[in-house]
């Protein structure tokens, strides 16, 4: 099970370190976006602070994650913007593939949460 952890761990948080360093430099290609998320990017693009701060989250969190030491800290780290995915992913993107990778990042991240329940006790206590 310690092997299953720390390899999903790795996956994940390279992931992020992934779409974080993607923020900075476009490297991947991106679809065609629809009209409504075109007007979501659009907004985005205003704040001009947020997408590097984004990324900046994600690359983070991303190398927090890997290692077993502050994987407690990176999950906390990472939630906010996996919940912002999951959101994004359900409402306005609505692909399966995108909905099934959503999904289960998003469980790897609860179960790493649960999984270092004790960790936080001391956060709301």
């Amino acid at each position: 099970m310690k092997i299953i952890k720390f390899i999903l761990a790795l996956l994940f948080g390279l992931m992020f370190i992934n779409a974080g360093l993607n923020k900075f430099f476009n490297y991947m290609p991106m679809e065609k976006p629809t009209p409504e998320e075109m007007k979501l990017f659009a907004a985005f693009g205003e704040i001009h602070w947020l997408m590097p701060l984004v990324g900046l989250v994600e690359v983070i969190g991303g190398l927090l994650f890997i290692f077993p030491k502050t994987r407690a800290l990176g999950a906390i780290v990472i939630l906010p913007v996996m919940v912002g995915i999951v959101v994004h992913v359900f409402t306005m993107d609505k692909s399966p593939m995108g909905m099934s990778i959503a999904g289960v990042l998003f469980l790897i991240n609860l179960w790493m949460i649960i999984d270092n329940k004790e960790k936080y006790k001391a956060l709301v206590s």
